[in-house]
């Protein structure tokens, strides 16, 4: 049941990211709402605290990329919907495996756009004169050679891989 929710709420993200740049929260939080329902009466108080932990985790781990407005709030419910679902020790793994994959995609798009050299020598001065680039990977000042991508794709793959990593331990 757990792993049918979240593969359902991962799809339907992933298309509106997709479609619109938007994780819609007619998603995200019912999906919250319903993981904490379902693990409180299925089996208790542990199930809630265990749900809520997750919840908490799937914040904590996107929280300071949000406020730093790298990341969307609906990627943050995204996550913290997975860690509703099915609990922090997941929700961390797939954390760690979508920052992998959302990098791998930032680099790529990098590479595409013949921007990776410039973009790495930006990123340095930023962080050696501590001049804030709002969280993303800024190419210019002109808001069309910014990378962007939709982070519902490597919170997607990243769950995958913890679910492939699940069946193997």
């Amino acid at each position: 049941m757990t792993n049918l929710a979240i593969i359902l709420i991962l799809i339907i993200s992933t298309i509106t990211d997709l479609r619109s740049r938007k994780i819609l929260n007619i998603v995200t939080m019912p999906a919250i709402i319903l993981a904490l329902i379902f693990h409180l009466i299925t089996t208790g108080l542990d199930g809630f605290l265990f749900s809520g932990q997750g919840f908490l985790v799937g914040i904590g781990l996107l929280f300071i990329p949000s406020m730093m407005g790298g990341i969307g709030a609906g990627d943050v419910k995204l996550l913290a919907a997975v860690g509703a679902w099915k609990g922090t020790l997941f929700v961390l793994y797939t954390g760690i495996y979508a920052g992998i994959f959302g990098g791998l995609i930032a680099l790529f798009i990098l590479i595409k756009r013949k921007k990776l050299v410039f973009t790495v020598k930006n990123m340095l001065f930023s962080l050696l004169f501590l001049k804030s680039t709002k969280g993303s990977l800024e190419i210019s000042n002109d808001t069309q050679n910014n990378v962007s991508i939709p982070y519902a794709i490597p919170i997607a793959l990243g769950a995958l891989m913890t679910f492939i990593m699940e069946s193997y331990l």
